[in-house]
């Protein structure tokens, strides 16, 4: 079966006074129909920035510099305006990250509901005022016909975000980009968030791109996972893979920062010590090479290809090289030690 979403070799900069930003290179995935795919890394790692360019909302100074994003069989890449109006919203939806400030707090939630619905489905305005009445309740708010009629302020967080999530699923879409939904959120609701979209997509059987720094979240609601840093995605595979099997220095980073509550041991989390490098003139070989207590001489010097490791996982590391076989038999034993 052909996948929902294919993104291939994306690379996309902003030009600055001070020179190029190089904030997604050579970046490639896929998304299957109904699965879940959660995109990991720090800040600046260049994982909203490429949900931007599948919705096609890069914009000057920004720009797509090479790549294609294909979606559902359709090459989205030179669409026009008129013409990314009818993708957006009805067969691409975004949950943005902070819900207050992507809803107009001048605004009835209800006509902010309806608006998506009036535009994109042959529905009259009493049609969509029940359409709109029919998410809010799919979405765990209750009296529904009531909160249609306030405005975002008479809301809490945790509710706002619930707007936003019924917004986006309003017509359906066959894609969901879902970026840092439980930011700021309480971890009781959280959990709630997480566990309404899990259940909407298991009903509607809706493809979710998770964009998320955390850790637990992916272990919870992926399939599969990127791993992105620096703009390049250095490790993909199903959870299994990155969680048991994590073939990338930054990779075990991650892993080693999260707590363990379940070990009933104290332990220490691991940091990664110094930066992210400059994107205005990324290094030329591995961009993790100077944060990474394995690099080799080849690390600074060369870029890694991506290597596909088994059916679902690839890594870009030269510890994976055949020729690295030494040096990985050290990192297992030390790594190990860790996660």
């Amino acid at each position: 079966m052909d996948p929902v979403l294919r993104v291939n070799q994306l690379k996309v900069s902003f030009r600055t006074y001070g020179g190029s930003v190089q904030a997604v290179r050579d970046v490639s995935y896929e998304v299957a129909s109904g699965e879940t795919l959660a995109i990991v890394g720090e800040s600046g790692s260049g994982k909203t920035v490429t949900a931007q360019a599948i919705m096609g909302m890069i914009s000057p100074p920004g720009k797509m510099t090479q790549g294609e994003v294909v979606f559902q069989g359709r090459k989205l890449n030179g669409l026009s305006a008129r013409q990314w109006k009818s993708v957006r919203g009805k067969e691409i939806a975004m949950i943005p990250q902070d819900p207050m400030t992507s809803l107009n707090p001048t605004m009835r939630i209800g006509q902010q509901i309806m608006d998506g619905l009036l535009r994109h489905e042959r529905l009259t305005k009493p049609q969509a005022a029940e359409r709109a009445a029919e998410l809010l309740r799919l979405v765990g708010i209750p009296d529904p016909e009531k909160r249609l009629r306030q405005y975002p302020h008479e809301f809490s967080g945790g509710m706002r975000q619930r707007v936003v999530i019924a917004i986006a699923l309003a017509c359906n879409p066959a894609l969901l980009i879902a970026d840092e939904p439980t930011t700021a959120l309480d971890v009781t609701i959280q959990a709630q968030i997480l566990e309404l979209l899990q259940s909407l997509q298991n009903r509607l059987r809706t493809s979710i791109i998770m964009i998320t720094h955390d850790l637990g979240v992916v272990a919870e609601m992926a399939h599969r996972v990127v791993v992105m840093y620096a703009g390049l995605v250095v490790e993909s595979g199903t959870v299994q893979d990155i969680f048991s099997q994590p073939k990338h220095p930054y990779t075990w980073g991650l892993l080693q920062s999260i707590p363990k509550p379940h070990t009933g041991q104290k332990q220490r989390l691991i940091p990664i010590e110094g930066a992210p490098p400059d994107l205005f003139d990324p290094p030329k070989g591995c961009p993790f090479a100077a944060r990474c207590p394995y690099a080799m001489e080849i690390c600074v010097e060369q870029l890694p290809a991506e290597e596909k490791l088994s059916d679902t996982h690839t890594a870009r590391c030269w510890l994976n090289d055949s020729r690295a076989a030494s040096i990985r038999e050290l990192v297992a034993a030390g790594r190990d030690a860790h996660v």
